[in-house]
């Protein structure tokens, strides 16, 4: 049952990892264009958008990372403690670019804000002859709404990874404190509960089996005690000697 379980976590906790992965990987695949887009067309680069781009792609790598390690460090006090801490610091970078692209979080119509600068919809930013095109305002906001929503999905992935990294390095002490036994069949793993119920019914330690066939035990003279009363006087130790030939025998 400890293995069985073992994997189950490790499984879930390599699902989770690999949507973080998707998520950090659209955001930064959609911010590199906006910046090869900008930077091509000579427009002026917001800090914010170099930020939420830094962001994006240490976490691809601590994503990318947590898969390949999983299999073999999970559950480690160690590691899962630096993940947690990692997963916590994450979580409050994507709230972040959550708020950076609350600007693709309306409909995207008339008026709006993109990283292109502010405009409408349905007009596109002016720029120098570069070789990428530029999108229109409609189109900036709509990729802004990809890079919140997918910011939102990372957010409650990596609170849920830190819970499941606490599970996982509690199942690894309660494999370590039982072991193989032949509660598990000498695999990895705890043994499961017997019924509490049918555990009622039995005799717990090693008793030794009854001969119906035995004789009963007998009291030996030394379980005696010596007493006045006649009707439980024990037997002296003296031996008791018979003259053959006493004072009522025959006489030659």
């Amino acid at each position: 049952m400890g293995s069985k379980s073992g994997i189950a976590l490790k499984l879930l906790q390599w699902f989770i990892r690999g949507v973080q992965f998707c998520c950090a990987a659209v955001v930064l695949a959609l911010f590199s264009y906006f910046l090869a887009t900008l930077h091509n067309h000579e427009l002026s680069i917001p800090t914010w958008i170099r930020a939420v781009e830094g962001i994006s792609g240490v976490a691809v790598v601590y994503t990318l990372t947590g898969l390949l390690l999983l299999c073999c460090l999970a559950g480690h006090p160690f590691t899962s403690f630096v993940a947690i801490v990692l997963d916590i610091a994450f979580a409050g970078a994507f709230i972040y670019v959550a708020i950076a692209n609350k600007g693709g979080a309306g409909s995207c119509k008339g008026t709006v804000t993109t990283p292109f600068g502010t405009g409408d919809a349905n007009e596109a930013p002016t720029g120098s002859d570069g070789f990428t095109q530029l999108p229109s305002y409609r189109q900036a906001c709509q990729l802004e709404t990809a890079c919140f929503a997918v910011s939102l999905i990372a957010i409650f992935f990596f609170f849920f990874s830190i819970l499941v990294e606490i599970v996982l390095v509690r199942h690894r002490r309660k494999e370590a404190r039982f072991g193989p036994s032949p509660a598990n069949n000498y695999t990895s793993g705890y043994g499961g509960r017997k019924g509490k119920f049918l555990g009622l019914f039995k005799r717990r330690g090693t008793t030794a089996t009854e001969n119906p066939n035995a004789l009963p035990l007998h009291t030996t003279p030394d379980q005696v005690r010596p007493s006045y009363g006649t009707e439980t006087t024990a037997v002296g130790p003296e031996p008791t000697t018979y003259n053959k030939y006493g004072d009522t025998g025959f006489q030659h």
